[in-house]
């Protein structure tokens, strides 16, 4: 292939991935914006096959691929992994598969420039070995530390986090063993170098994300993609190919972006959310043996209470996404619509784990966008809100962030349903949220808890709704 050619084609993929992220910003026009960059990562990946080339190939004559068959069955197996994957996973394992996918693109992009720095040996200039140190550094960070974020999302492990007597001190030990090592692979070279530097790179990863708390992950997802798109654009450094260091850039920066949005929603900074374990104060701990009373109803009791509402707010939570209850979320706001009832969905900005969870979720139930509301947006209009009802959400909505400083999601802004004149709850059980802290308001008088499975209980709600 005539290299001109090949530099357009790698220049319009480029320009689909940037279509793509721009498409992925509004809900309306998401699909789209992932078709397009479906195509350009396909095309990307074909163009490899019709055009090779290095440094010692002046003319850029295309070259014969070597272990064709390899590389043909490593394209089979992913595709035989990654879509039924994509496909099966529920909405509510979303987070998950985008950590493991994230993981497992930095470990790709460290393993391809170790290959390369070995394959160039000492024919490597100091410029690629410094960007092969990084982005096994980066990669490795990223593969292990996505590992251990899929293992508290999935709750393989405990969601709280993970501290230990002295680990600051192991921590910085660890970093500055990963600086050594990294000086001694630029200056002297050699496997067994690499191969520490892996190693402690892996093992900071790990010591990286254990002190982060379960509400926090989606931030460390985040943060661990921006990583994994700096690996890619590092190797494509050293790979020599312009098509990777755009693509990682973009990924680098948007997730970057996407950090610091997250960490603003928050309430916190990025510092607090990654080591404000290891500096904030113990909790209490709450009698268990206390039997406090709550308030609870039937379908018909929250239905009546509905029906005469002039303004409802929804607030939907993960438990939502759990019971797949949106399609009877909506028809039940359709039928308080039918009624002359006023209807807002309140959108925290983490809420489902992920950025735009419940906007997605929401969406594929037909729901209008305009009804969604954000945090900024609903938090004026609970004091006039005859009744909120949260569906599955617990932590975007506990007063602790405002009113119990070192507890893990203080100064987090929340949903104000504390001020609507009352308060519905669906819950399966009293168990706190992901945070693993109480929530103090479904003790409150006004506050009627409805236990049970949220379609269930939901479709019961409709039922007395449209007899009322």
């Amino acid at each position: 292939m005539n290299r001109n050619l090949y530099d357009l084609i790698g220049l319009a993929a480029s320009v689909c991935f940037i279509l793509a992220l721009k498409g992925l910003s509004h809900p309306k026009t998401a699909r789209r914006g992932n078709l397009i960059g479906a195509f350009g990562a396909t095309v990307a990946t074909l163009l490899v096959f019709f055009f090779t080339g290095n440094k010692e190939d002046k003319n850029y004559h295309a070259l014969p691929l070597h272990h064709l068959p390899l590389i043909l069955g490593a394209v089979a197996i992913g595709l035989l992994v990654g879509v039924p994957a994509a496909r099966k996973v529920q909405m509510t394992a979303m987070p998950q598969l985008v950590a493991l996918f994230n993981g497992v693109g930095g470990g790709a992009a460290a393993l391809v420039a170790i290959v390369e720095y070995l394959k160039l040996g000492t024919e490597a200039t100091s410029a690629e070995v410094i960007a092969t140190v990084f982005t096994v550094i980066v990669g490795s960070v990223s593969f292990s530390g996505s590992c251990i974020t899929f293992a508290k999302l999935q709750e393989l492990m405990t969601t709280r986090p993970v501290v230990f007597p002295g680990g600051r001190f192991v921590i910085a030990l660890n970093v500055g063993g990963v600086f050594a090592a990294a000086g001694w692979v630029i200056n002297s070279g050699g496997n067994t170098s690499l191969a520490v530097l892996g190693g402690l790179s892996l093992l900071f990863g790990v010591l990286f994300v254990l002190p982060v708390g379960g509400a926090d992950v989606p931030i460390v997802i985040s943060l661990l993609n921006a990583f994994t798109g700096l690996t890619v654009a590092a190797s494509g450094y050293v790979l020599q190919a312009t098509l990777l260091i755009v693509a990682g850039t973009l990924v680098g920066a948007s997730g970057t972006i996407l950090t610091r949005l997250m960490a603003d929603a928050m309430g916190r900074s990025l510092f607090k959310t990654l080591f404000g374990a290891f500096t904030a104060k113990p909790q209490a701990a709450t009698d268990a043996a206390e039997a406090r009373p709550v308030k609870s109803g039937s379908p018909e009791d929250v239905a009546i209470l509905l029906n005469y509402a002039r303004r409802v707010v929804i607030v939907p939570g993960f438990g939502l996404a759990v019971a797949q209850a949106q399609h009877t979320v909506r028809e039940m706001a359709d039928v308080l619509a039918a009624k002359g009832i006023e209807v807002a969905y309140g959108i925290h900005p983490v809420a489902g784990r992920m950025p735009g969870h419940m906007n997605v979720l929401l969406a594929e139930a037909n729901v209008p966008y305009e009804q969604l509301a954000e945090m900024e947006e609903v938090n004026p209009t609970f004091s006039q809100t005859d009744v909120a009802l949260v569906i599955g959400a617990n932590d975007v909505v506990n007063p602790a962030a405002k009113n119990t400083p070192g507890c893990p999601i203080y100064g987090m802004p929340i949903l104000e349903v504390a001020d609507a004149a009352n308060v519905i709850f669906l819950k399966r059980s009293m168990r706190p949220g992901f945070a693993g802290i109480e929530n103090e308001l479904l003790y409150d008088p006004k506050t009627t808890l409805l236990f049970g499975d949220a379609k269930e209980t939901l479709t019961k709600v409709v039922s007395a709704l449209k007899s009322l």
